[in-house]
């Protein structure tokens, strides 16, 4: 079978992207989202998206991880998705589109910046002194200083592993505060099994926990290895967050045809 797909990349975070609005893909094993993902005998990306038609929405996305399986939210990959349906003549001021996590609102400025809407979040939780939460997928900040050298990759598997979150894996972020309202951050995502040059849920959660008014507006700027993004969201009286954007570039890297695997 040769598949025509898309790669696009959100801040280094790269998707590779199927339009399946005719659903000639619905039955993608999970053998061969990782064949497409892999980056020495595929494509090579942090994931696989489907963009679906689905009833009372601009589309459906569909994410996989690079180890095939379906995935929670993907932020960056959110990102990408709203880019490609505005490449593919899905033109809207504001997109409305529902994911696993629920339905999300997205906006594309006019110099290409793409603004998705995250879930609202209602707890953050302490474990061994860190944080814990959920922005559509599960994510652990860690603070840590000379983020730069710090080996995310072993430190970050070992927490993935811990007991606690074994059966169903964590994203681990590790943080550094570089000034009130601007942070450094670096991610090890669960189904890629490695540090990604940005995660989009991870960068929220980590802006979140670094919230710099204690109620009302924050914006938290956040460098990551593949770029810039920013967070923007509401800290209510009660400690929980809302209106949460997650802002940044997404970018068509190529596109052309593959041969997939039976």
């Amino acid at each position: 079978m040769i598949l025509h797909f898309y790669k696009y990349q959100g801040t280094g975070n790269d998707f590779v992207i199927l339009d399946n609005r005719e659903g000639i893909f619905d039955h993608l094993t999970h053998a061969q989202i990782h064949f497409l993902c892999d980056r020495r005998f595929g494509i090579g990306a942090d994931g696989l998206m489907l963009l679906n038609n689905t009833p009372d929405y601009d589309f459906k996305m569909v994410y996989y991880n690079a180890d095939g399986k379906e995935s929670s939210m993907c932020g960056n990959g959110g990102r990408c998705l709203v880019k490609f349906a505005f490449h593919q003549g899905i033109i809207r001021t504001s997109y409305h589109f529902i994911a696993v996590d629920g339905e999300h609102e997205a906006e594309i400025d006019e110099q290409g910046i793409v603004r998705l809407k995250m879930l609202d979040v209602l707890t953050v939780e302490e474990v061994h002194g860190d944080s814990v939460l959920d922005t559509g997928s599960p994510h652990y900040v860690k603070d840590v200083n000379d983020l730069v050298h710090y080996d995310v990759f072993n430190k970050g598997r070992e927490i993935r592993n811990d007991d606690k979150f074994e059966a169903d894996g964590i994203n681990v972020n590790f943080v550094e505060q570089l000034s009130d309202d601007e942070i450094m951050v670096r991610t090890y995502e669960r189904g890629v099994e490695d540090e990604t040059l940005s995660c989009g849920t991870g960068v929220t959660a980590s802006a979140i926990v670094h919230f710099h008014n204690e109620c009302g507006f924050n914006d938290v700027r956040v460098s990551t290895r593949g770029g810039r993004l920013s967070v923007e969201f509401d800290r209510n009286s009660n400690g929980s967050f809302s209106n949460i954007w997650l802002c940044g570039p997404a970018e068509k890297v190529f596109e052309g045809q593959i041969i997939l695997p039976e």
